[in-house]
């Protein structure tokens, strides 16, 4: 039986309580803060196995694709209770960890679900920029789409934001005036280094794509995983183009580490999708998530 926050949207207040439940489940799941929001949110990672070279799975950048959090909660929460009972998991997960940050953009999904009320002393400036409409909010409480706003092609990126008329802070698509401007993106970078992570998964929405290439680079090994994703999933696996193909998470973690980075877009139809499309999606990537924690 799914549990009530799998059935809910996902507010603040209600995902730091379900970290909290999972640590005092789970006593192996370490949780730490990773970093701050714009607005002081704390950034939460949680920790599973080995600290050498960690998958890193990372969700929400974008506000309206809050299910990707909890997407990201249900697969860690099925990955602990696997620890209990499953050998080939705990064997998997002790010569390489995975850490989760379920939620990137804490201040952009909160101002998505909970209106300008939430930004606080940011309330004037994101109402003036959405004018009062966030039905199209992916940014950041300071109007900076995160997934542009990695140092991968960023000079590129910001021409072509310009020739689209994106030129300052917007909902969605402004990738900001200098890569790693925003404190969410610092967070991810650092944590990446600091762990010296093996590879990354960004989970956004909607699609049913998977997208493995920095331009023309596909780190060894990329390829084939991809296809085993696309395999189980049934996703495709498009190239990139205009304001996407530039600035995202994997793209710089392709770029700095020569490492695969993986791209997947869960679910299909108009973001935020539908509370009730989660147990679907769940199920069609379930063996899907689970080869990223072992190949």
């Amino acid at each position: 039986m799914i549990e009530k926050f799998y059935k809910e949207p996902p507010f603040y207040k209600s995902y730091v309580k379900k970290l909290c439940c999972l640590t005092q489940k789970y006593p192996f799941l370490k949780l730490f803060e990773a970093g701050r929001s714009v607005q002081g949110r704390k950034i939460y990672a949680l920790f599973l196995g080995n600290t050498c070279r960690p998958v890193v799975y990372a969700a929400a950048f974008h506000a309206q694709e809050w299910l990707t959090e909890l997407l990201s909660l249900r697969f860690l929460e099925e990955v602990c209770e696997m620890m209990l009972t499953k050998s080939e998991i705990r064997r998997a997960l002790s010569t390489r960890g995975a850490i989760f940050v379920p939620l990137v953009n804490p201040d952009g999904v909160e101002l998505v679900l909970s209106g300008g009320e939430s930004a606080a002393n940011l309330k004037l400036f994101v109402d003036r920029i959405s004018g009062g409409d966030f039905s199209i909010w992916q940014a950041n409480a300071r109007g900076v789409d995160l997934n542009h706003n990695f140092n991968a092609g960023h000079a590129l990126l910001r021409k072509m934001e310009t020739t689209a008329g994106i030129t300052g802070p917007a909902p969605r698509q402004f990738g900001g005036l200098k890569p790693h401007s925003e404190p969410e993106t610092k967070t991810l970078v650092n944590l990446c280094r600091r762990f010296n992570a093996s590879r990354v998964y960004a989970l956004h929405s909607q699609g049913e794509e998977i997208f493995y290439r920095y331009g023309s680079r596909s780190p060894a090994g990329a390829s084939a995983i991809a296809r085993l994703l696309a395999d189980t999933s049934g996703y495709t696996l498009p190239n990139q183009s205009g304001l996407a193909s530039h600035g995202g998470f994997k793209d710089w973690f392709i770029l700095e580490t020569g490492r695969p980075g993986f791209t997947i877009e869960i679910g299909r139809g108009k973001n935020p999708l539908p509370i009730d499309e989660l147990s679907p999606i769940f199920a069609r990537l379930y063996e899907t998530l689970l080869l990223t924690l072992v190949i």
